[in-house]
């Protein structure tokens, strides 16, 4: 049964049953729900509804709205029609990404910005285009797996088929009209549900009686980030840093507000180039088109004509993941604990960890975003590695600890990316 929302939830309902939560940025963030099994399980089994990338979306309006967003994104523009979405990435000069999100074209002159952080407001201010910004209150809610259709056309009482990958359109739920969009970051079929925050917490509440019967789980931030090593889709702040804060002149444009990293792993702390990454390097090479002048076009263009490394998934040796916890019953030095299911989680702000790829004794990357798939039963992490050894099959080590602490090295596989073998939400079919 629900009760009425509490305040800093950010459009969630209250339920009188087991939950965390934790603080961050002044904000109670959802934490658990039913168990990081359970949660993690929701994706391939049923689906999860969740709800941390709420309040963080960005209107952006006025004649040069569009010219605005080719100047600093990557991305191609000339089909960018109303009623459709990207995954837009911008990027720095130098061409390390600064922040991507997914870019929305609402009308003419009208684009919305979802969970990509600043970025564009401090490019707008600069600009000197016709653009004006505003930064609405408004939930977001994740829907991902595969009963996810089944649940909202349940809430929305209609047929959802009709909403094409990267579409969007509106619809009603618990009397409340929201927009539909098809997108997510599990690797699997995925919607979002928007609207004002006030709406919040009847949306959510009607959505998770709908998926009742159908598997649903709410997603908590403990096991959120499973989904994107899995699904194989690089996340800024924990698999690798948006590299805004080095920009000059962000941070004093952000006056404080800006929130605390954490520079955790085997790599020198010093060395931010380990922490930051180019499209190239995500795997994102096919979002670059060289058909328009952008922020850091000159410094990609130089490395799609000559890449150096990718992105791959990394699986685990168990018995070396074993011996990290044996440690613990050990005397001496302990090795850096394993946290389940993510490492480091992600509770004192935003991640910059980077671990060590060896291969040979000779480094060859750089291992990030740790996670344990109870799914796979693997420890599986995320490489940024060099093009030579990220052939499947490939074994390296990975030093995993913090550096000047004690490491162990982990002996690791390069495997299928994304490790994740469903359908991929562009691809699977919407019908029942």
């Amino acid at each position: 049964m629900s009760m009425p929302q509490l305040p800093d939830l950010r459009g969630l309902p209250y339920y009188d049953e087991p939950s965390t939560y934790m603080v961050l940025m002044n904000r109670l963030w959802a934490w658990e729900f039913s168990g990081w099994k359970a949660e993690s399980m929701s994706w391939k089994q049923g689906c999860y509804i969740h709800a941390g990338l709420s309040d963080n979306q960005m209107n952006f309006t006025g004649p040069d709205v569009l010219k605005f967003f080719e100047s600093i994104c990557v991305n191609n523009f000339e089909k960018f029609s109303i009623g459709t979405m990207k995954h837009a990435v911008m990027c720095r000069e130098d061409g390390l990404i600064a922040s991507h999100g997914i870019l929305q074209r609402n009308d003419e002159e009208d684009l919305r910005f979802f969970a990509g952080g600043p970025w564009p407001v401090f490019k707008a201010v600069n600009a000197k285009l016709r653009v004006e910004f505003s930064l609405p209150r408004c939930y977001l809610f994740q829907v991902a797996g595969p009963t996810s259709l089944e649940t909202l056309e349940r809430a929305c009482d209609e047929s959802l088929a009709d909403v094409a990958f990267l579409r969007f359109r509106t619809a009603t739920i618990a009397g409340k009209d929201v927009e539909i969009g098809r997108i997510g970051m599990s690797g699997n079929l995925a919607y979002e549900v928007r609207g004002p925050i006030e709406d919040g917490a009847a949306v959510y509440d009607a959505v998770f009686k709908a998926g009742k019967g159908l598997g649903i789980e709410r997603l908590g931030w403990r096991t959120y980030l499973v989904n994107h090593v899995e699904g194989g889709f690089p996340q800024s702040f924990w698999t690798f840093l948006g590299a805004m804060p080095e920009e000059p002149g962000f941070m004093e444009f952000m006056a404080g507000n800006y929130p605390p990293i954490q520079i955790t792993g085997s790599v020198d702390p010093r060395d931010m180039r380990a922490r930051y990454r180019t499209p190239t390097e995500v795997g994102w090479s096919s979002t670059v088109r060289l058909n328009h002048e952008f922020t850091g076009r000159k410094a990609l263009e130089a490395e799609l004509a000559n890449p150096r490394r990718t992105v791959a998934t990394l699986r685990w040796n168990a018995d070396d993941v074993l011996d990290i916890y044996r440690s613990l019953f050990q005397p001496g030095e302990e090795y850096r604990t394993l946290d389940l299911p993510t490492t480091p989680p992600w509770t004192h702000g935003m991640l910059g960890h980077a671990d060590h790829i060896l291969k040979d004794g000779a480094p060859v990357g750089i291992s990030s975003g740790t996670i344990y798939s109870y799914f796979y039963r693997d420890v599986l992490s995320m490489a940024c590695i060099d093009l030579e050894h990220s052939r499947i099959g490939t074994e390296v080590i990975v030093q995993w600890g913090d550096h000047g602490r004690r490491i162990k090295e982990v002996r690791a596989t390069v495997e299928r990316f994304p490790y994740l073998t469903e359908a991929r939400n562009s691809e699977a079919a919407p019908g029942k």
